[in-house]
């Protein structure tokens, strides 16, 4: 059975973006993937969407989700790094990834934040596909 996961931060418009289009990309055969933030904002990041692009995951039709968008109980819910505290989400496994926002900077910063999520991403599958989780 399939393991529901959710990437949460504040506005579901980059980080969580690129970690629901890698588990998707790369896990699917493990995973329900969801994504969503705190807040609402109006678009997925143009800059998330050309890097993901770039690496060969279309995001085109992603758009920002709250948390009243994904199930109410996920058995893995993974946070950003938003520096906030985020609401209370009934799960199984929660953690952490602190993960600075590129928002705002250059495309280099939304490139290196799509290696190191793709790379948390990939052990996040291992670690479900092992048991652990």
């Amino acid at each position: 059975m399939k393991k529901k996961v959710a990437f949460v931060c504040v506005h579901n418009s980059c980080r969580s973006q690129m970690a629901e289009g890698w588990a998707k990309k790369l896990g699917s055969d493990v995973l329900e993937v969801y994504s969503a933030g705190t807040e609402e904002y109006p678009e997925v990041k143009p800059k998330a969407v050309q890097v993901m692009e770039e690496a060969g995951v279309d995001m085109s039709e992603h758009h920002p989700k709250l948390l009243t968008d994904i199930p109410e109980e996920i058995d893995i819910l993974v946070t950003m790094g938003c520096n906030v505290v985020c609401p209370y989400v009934p799960c199984k496994h929660s953690e952490d990834w602190g993960l600075e926002d590129p928002s705002g900077g250059p495309i280099e910063g939304f490139r290196e934040t799509r290696d190191i999520v793709k790379k948390k991403v990939e052990e996040l599958i291992q670690r479900v596909k092992r048991g652990e989780l």
